[in-house]
């Protein structure tokens, strides 16, 4: 999943990025609404963690703006109003869900995975192919019964391709879906990464190689 973090308290930004990388999520973080448009017409995001009240450009026209381009990217707008007003307001903006300052962080996560099970085909909240059983939520993987140890990317590229159900996912598509914008376009790291996930995942092999094209589960 790739989420873009919008919020000018940096401190705050970057500790959601760290939080959210360690749920295995791909996390881009700009600080001003202006910087939010400009990533968001570059690259494509599952879920936009959006600030309400930023700089340059406010948090209502960027949350307009994903809602005029008519791209499946859902919205969660944070608020340091807790008033009801105000997040009636948000949500009919166009925002997905609403969660006001402070909050804890379990829940940050659980609404945004819960919002990005909402940008392709609905899908279970367990996901279950060839013998594999995943859980985004609990980071947990099972082959068998027996359960895997992951490393982030590694869990990332599995639901990544476990969510494609037997479709092929270019190493294009899961650089974009599991590495930040700050990965070198042109690195092996995902062939690495792939490698790893199979030697991890045991026999038979279940990740198959589509010379040309991809990879599919």
């Amino acid at each position: 999943m790739r989420v873009l973090v919008v919020e000018d308290e940096q401190l705050l930004a970057d500790a959601v990025a760290t939080g959210l990388r360690r749920e295995a999520m791909a996390v881009d973080v700009v600080y001003d609404g202006a910087a939010a448009l400009e990533r968001i017409g570059v690259n494509d995001y599952d879920v936009v963690v959006l600030d309400r009240d930023l700089p340059l450009v406010h948090g209502d026209d960027v949350c307009r703006r994903i809602v005029e381009l008519g791209i499946p990217t859902r919205v969660l707008m944070l608020t340091a109003s807790g008033d009801v007003s105000d997040r009636v307001e948000g949500l009919e903006l166009g925002a997905d869900d609403y969660l006001p300052k402070p909050f804890a962080f379990t829940e940050l996560t659980a609404r945004v995975r819960a919002l990005g099970r909402r940008t392709t085909v609905p899908l279970p909240p367990v996901l279950e192919r060839a013998g594999i059983k995943l859980d985004p939520n609990r980071r947990e993987v099972f082959r068998e019964g027996r359960e895997i140890q992951l490393a982030p990317k590694e869990f990332a590229v599995l639901e990544v391709l476990m969510r494609s159900e037997g479709a092929v996912v270019s190493a294009e598509q899961l650089l974009e879906k599991a590495w930040d914008e700050n990965t070198d376009p042109f690195t092996n790291v995902v062939r690495v990464t792939v490698m790893t996930l199979r030697r991890k995942l045991g026999e038979p092999p279940v990740i198959v190689t589509v010379p040309g094209s991809g990879y599919r589960i």
